[in-house]
């Protein structure tokens, strides 16, 4: 007795995945139909939102998980290596990120009239989001930076890190700085700019500082945001701030 071609074809055979449209090609065939809309991305946005609602399609979101945290230890163990190597431009610009938890991003565009030195602050202009804020650094690191930046004058540099050749640093080299410390210092780890954010933030949480004095220099988009932060505005928060970062341990 004969088998019928369509029975052998799906007798223990796993359904083969269909044949799609390689993407940039749709996106082609798309944006015919798009472009006399004139989109801009919000729109787009909210026309794929709706296309996944349609399709039926839910979004496949990554679990949220705990951001690694130097402990105080790494970080003076850190800091003692940037100390020794008695480099005064690497020295502060690691204490900037540390004393002031902006990114990597925001911190090579930092300019020299954006430093506050009477007051302690320095501007942030088009952190994430496009949105500018107001960071504090310690009364303590004031006298330091004013020589930094007095050096970059004589130089006749604009930005508060710039190479020798008055070009502001880039975000690669930043990471690579911080990275030939790390290894300096024995680390199991490397050390990112983001980890030193994280453990500023961090470190605010457990001297008792709440969420709404944090968030106006860290830059989240919301205090729920800052809510990973437990689970390890400020002329009150400028009060709260330095008085906390005495007891900072660089």
């Amino acid at each position: 007795m004969t088998t019928s071609t369509g029975a052998s074809a799906t007798s223990g055979v796993s359904a083969s995945p269909p044949r799609r449209t390689p993407p940039k090609r749709k996106a082609r065939q798309l944006a015919k139909y798009l472009r006399e809309e004139r989109p801009d991305y919000a729109y787009l946005k909210a026309v794929f939102r709706a296309l996944r609602d349609e399709l039926d399609i839910e979004v496949q979101r990554e679990p949220k998980t705990l951001p690694f945290v130097p402990s105080e230890d790494e970080i003076r163990r850190y800091y003692q290596a940037v100390w020794q190597a008695r480099r005064s431009g690497d020295m502060v610009l690691i204490k900037t990120l540390l004393y002031t938890g902006v990114r990597v991003a925001e911190l090579v565009a930092i300019r020299l009239d954006d430093v506050d030195l009477d007051a302690a602050r320095i501007r942030v202009t088009h952190g994430k989001g496009g949105k500018d804020r107001i960071v504090p650094f310690p009364q303590t690191f004031r006298e330091t930076l004013a020589l930094h930046i007095a050096d970059r004058h004589k130089t006749g540099g604009a930005n508060l890190f710039e190479s020798s050749w008055k070009k502001p640093y880039s975000t690669r080299g930043v990471r690579a700085l911080l990275a030939r410390y790390a290894t300096a210092a024995g680390l199991a780890h490397n050390m990112p700019p983001h980890r030193l954010r994280h453990f500023l933030f961090t470190w605010l949480k457990t001297q008792g500082i709440d969420d709404a004095l944090i968030q106006p220099y860290s830059g989240h988009a919301s205090r729920q945001s800052l809510e990973i932060y437990s689970r390890l505005a400020i002329t009150d928060a400028q009060a709260s701030y330095d008085n906390a970062i005495g007891r900072f341990p660089v």
